[in-house]
């Protein structure tokens, strides 16, 4: 084991190696856990960890700073000076940073970043594991089966730069996902769920859910391309404002390329997105769904900046009663836009004042679909935000409040802005895992929506 190992102590080597007139060091230490399943059996479990260092380095220049980024994986002492050697070398080739500014100055230092890194391991399902085995054993009873995985990450990020910062954050990350199936593959269900710690998640409750769903397949009704009344889930409705939040960068609105571009200049805050009394927010302090309350850029673009690294991320609305609000800035985009200072978060949050579950919505609605959630979404048109992506794992007709039975699969065509215009019911906001996107972003709590003319323009022959 090197002689250096614990992660303060890379930055700090990190640092003292630097000959460049700035220095910014982020050790990412992870650790996972896992376990998978199929046909109500456990199929394999695991245990991984792993460090990444990204050094950046900043040089002073007659025209400004530049910047170079050399990020690598499973670093020792040993691998640190050609590290930091690399990423001066990088910044002295590179032009000068359009995004440059000063690097923040340092701060207290946070609590715990001399300590050790948080780790998670297969500890984490002493509770999960055993209930789950109990809903095999009800599926199989019920005649289902279960396929899906659970998983469960720890990030302990270490930030320090040559002007003073030490920050530390921890953050879990936990994802749920089942699919249970009819033995003859004809009938297929999903759910989900995001956790940060697997003790607010129930298994039992899951396969129920599943149940209910695969027993309304059991009667099949072809439904043509159209426009239908329709109630998306939370985790649906996190998928598309997940997607806006990515594509609403401040500079892009200001330069005439997106979905908030004011036509003849400018961008569209301040205009009302939705009737409805929507807010649509990020708060690094949210219960449950807790994320860095501090910038960690490993790169920049128009929504982040390497120089912003270790400001703070306060909570912000992004829609404010149905009106749009923010658009995401670094320093370096808020001084070219004129808009106040806001960083990306990690998490999403949409309260519309709902009370209703989705079940009530179910029963409210005289004919409509019931989606389940959406999946392979892609941009069409990113002057509109139309997206287009497939219905999946179940979509329901609905008729005088019931589940009569599951429809074919279906794309659609939509953008999520056009749809905060037209929905004229949001549920109650609950937290939700976003299935396409659950890879990349986890922490999100939505309502349902209703939708009166949701676009399906064609028919899916998907699962």
């Amino acid at each position: 084991m090197s002689r250096v190992s614990k992660p303060y102590e890379i930055v700090e080597r990190a640092l003292e190696l630097s000959r460049a007139d700035g220095c910014v060091v982020i050790a990412d230490e992870e650790s996972s856990a896992n376990l998978r399943w199929a046909g109500n059996a456990l199929t394999t479990n695991g245990v991984t960890r792993g460090r990444t260092l990204t050094v950046i380095a900043t040089v002073d220049g007659a025209q400004g700073a530049a910047s170079g980024v050399v990020s690598r994986s499973a670093v020792t002492v040993d691998d640190l000076e050609p590290l930091v050697r690399a990423a001066e070398e990088a910044a002295r080739a590179a032009g000068p940073a359009e995004d440059a500014q000063p690097l923040v100055e340092g701060g207290p230092v946070s609590a715990g970043f001399t300590e050790d890194p948080a780790e998670t391991g297969s500890a984490v399902f002493d509770a999960f594991a055993p209930a789950l085995g109990e809903a095999f054993a009800r599926a199989r009873t019920g005649g289902r089966e279960l396929y899906g995985f659970a998983n469960h990450e720890l990030t302990s990020t270490y930030l320090g730069t040559s002007t003073g910062l030490r920050l530390r954050h921890d953050q879990p990350n936990g994802t749920l996902e089942i699919n249970a199936k009819s033995p003859d593959r004809t009938r297929s269900a999903w759910a989900g769920r995001s956790t940060r710690d697997f003790k607010d998640v129930d298994p039992a409750a899951l396969d129920a859910e599943l149940a209910t769903r695969l027993g309304w397949a059991e009667r099949r009704i072809d439904l043509p391309a159209g426009r239908y009344e329709t109630l998306l889930p939370p985790t649906a409705v996190a998928d598309l404002l997940i997607y806006q939040l990515w594509s609403s960068a401040a500079r892009d609105a200001a330069e005439g390329r997106t979905v908030f571009s004011k036509p003849g200049g400018g961008t569209r805050v301040g205009e009302t997105l939705s009737p409805l009394p929507l807010t649509l927010r990020s708060d690094p302090h949210a219960p449950g769904l807790e994320s860095a309350p501090f910038v960690i850029s490993h790169s920049s673009g128009d929504d982040s900046s390497v120089f912003d690294n270790g400001l703070p991320v306060d909570p912000v609305d992004w829609v404010r009663d149905g009106k749009l609000a923010h658009l995401v800035t670094t320093r370096h985009t808020a001084g070219l836009t004129g808009l106040p200072m806001a960083p990306a978060a990690g998490n999403l949050i949409l309260d519309g004042g709902g009370e209703k579950s989705l079940e009530e919505m179910v029963a409210a609605t005289e004919r409509g679909l019931l989606l389940t959630c959406l999946w392979y979404i892609r941009e069409v048109d990113p002057a509109t935000l139309l997206l287009t992506g497939l219905t999946r794992d179940g979509v329901y007709l609905v008729e005088n409040g019931q589940v009569v039975g599951e429809v074919n699969n279906f794309r659609f065509n939509e953008s999520p802005v056009d749809l905060l215009s037209r929905a004229t019911e949001a549920g109650r906001t609950e937290q939700t895992l976003p299935r396409e996107w659950s890879d990349w972003f986890t922490r999100a709590a939505m309502p349902a929506l209703r939708v009166p003319d949701f676009n399906m323009s064609s028919v899916s022959k998907g699962v």
